[in-house]
């Protein structure tokens, strides 16, 4: 683990983990039960779960293959019509591993579809299981040329959040054991 990364983060926005006897009966990482590969671009798996039992726990696993746009999203309310209100979050935990950098897109209901998202980027980790917190401060997060720039505030997009969603244009392993958010725990399904 990165202990830089996890003293970086004021007391204020140290978030009270959650135990392997609160998750959700069925697999899930920080009572998120929805980590899909979305079938848009060449993924292993292709499409469906990312998630796999690794020790009493899960990970969240999906390889972006090819040089093109891969997409593997998360549902914060486990359900696609669900949506959550984190405009009182200071942000989430992230403990990952990642080959290359990739970013993080906050996807709000009312505009879900396409690429022209607010997003941040994640650095790779060198093969090492890093924690990294990733703040709802709005001037960490930008656009993409390529994708286009949101037609809405990044405020209206944390108050109706839909999904963080992982994308990459490289090749890429992403390995995921934690995404636990400021002041919200999901909903078990």
């Amino acid at each position: 683990m990165s202990a830089p990364a996890a003293q970086a983060v004021p007391a204020r926005h140290a978030s009270v983990g959650i135990g392997v006897q609160d998750e959700c009966s069925t697999p899930s990482i920080n009572r998120l039960q929805k980590w899909l590969a979305s079938g848009e671009g060449t993924t292993l798996p292709p499409t469906g779960s990312l998630l796999v039992p690794e020790g009493d726990r899960y990970a969240a696993k999906i390889v972006f293959q090819n040089n093109e746009w891969h997409v593997a999203v998360v549902w914060l309310g486990n359900q696609f019509d669900a949506q959550a209100d984190l405009s009182h979050s200071a942000g989430f935990w992230l403990t990952y591993r990642a080959d290359d950098d990739f970013y993080v897109q906050l996807r709000p209901a009312s505009h879900w579809s396409g690429g022209d998202k607010w997003l941040t980027r994640i650095p790779a980790t060198g093969g090492q299981l890093v924690r990294k917190f990733i703040p709802f401060d709005p001037d960490s997060w930008t656009w993409l040329p390529e994708l286009g720039q949101p037609q809405y505030s990044f405020a209206s997009a944390l108050a109706e959040a839909r999904g963080l969603v992982f994308v990459g244009k490289t090749p890429n392993a992403l390995d995921f054991r934690e995404l636990l958010i400021d002041g919200y725990q999901p909903p078990c399904l």
